[in-house]
């Protein structure tokens, strides 16, 4: 397992840099109203359909959720973008005992209230029209390793053109309780309760 060397001076000027560069490519970015729990660590299952999923969590953990964002990389796109350990990246490889060290070592860092980890629960891309979220046993024992509070929010983010060449981000978050008073078989239920809403809202978004 590669750890995180987050650098907060980097992650501030890449945010920047990022804000600007999403906006050029997308005509709107959208995040749907939601409060974070105060004084709880943030653990971030957001779907996974397209190369700008990190970007989006980034995106959300700056300007809505306001925590300190680290994101769990698969280990090869980690060694092939070895970068983003400076922007609070770390790798998982699956099937493995760096497996377990990756969850122990987000348990850790969901342990600081003014921290967030975003996971891709699915484990793999996905379209996003999918009704079903998969959501990776490993989760189960990443929750189970949390010691402080920590509350586990959804983030669903759909993709919509309407009357633009470019395409509309729309993130909706939703508040799946907090870690180790959700049973896990509740918390997926509730992660595609919540991710059947935001289909939902989305036909009605205004834009």
């Amino acid at each position: 397992m590669l750890p995180s060397r987050q650098n907060d001076t980097l992650s501030k000027m890449f945010y920047r840099f990022m804000r600007w560069w999403m906006r050029r490519n997308f005509k709107e970015i959208n995040i749907q109203p939601f409060e974070p729990m105060p004084g709880h660590s943030i653990l971030l299952l957001t779907n996974h359909f397209s190369w700008w999923d990190g970007f989006f969590a980034n995106y959300a953990a700056f300007n809505n959720l306001k925590r300190r964002l680290f994101i769990m990389m698969q280990h090869d796109h980690f060694v092939n973008h070895w970068y983003f350990k400076y922007l609070g990246a770390f790798s998982m490889k699956k099937e493995s005992r760096e497996m377990l060290e990756s969850l122990s070592y987000s348990a850790n860092l969901l342990n600081n209230p003014e921290n967030l980890v975003a996971i891709f629960p699915q484990g793999e891309l996905c379209s996003n029209h999918i009704t079903h979220i998969h959501i990776e046993k490993g989760i189960e024992r990443l929750i189970k390793q949390i010691k402080g509070p920590c509350q586990i929010v959804y983030q669903c983010t759909l993709i919509d053109y309407f009357e633009s060449l470019k395409p509309r981000a729309y993130m909706h978050h939703f508040d799946c309780g907090v870690a180790g008073e959700v049973p896990f078989e509740e918390l997926k239920q509730r992660v595609n309760d919540f991710h059947q809403q935001a289909l939902k809202n989305q036909v009605n978004i205004e834009h």
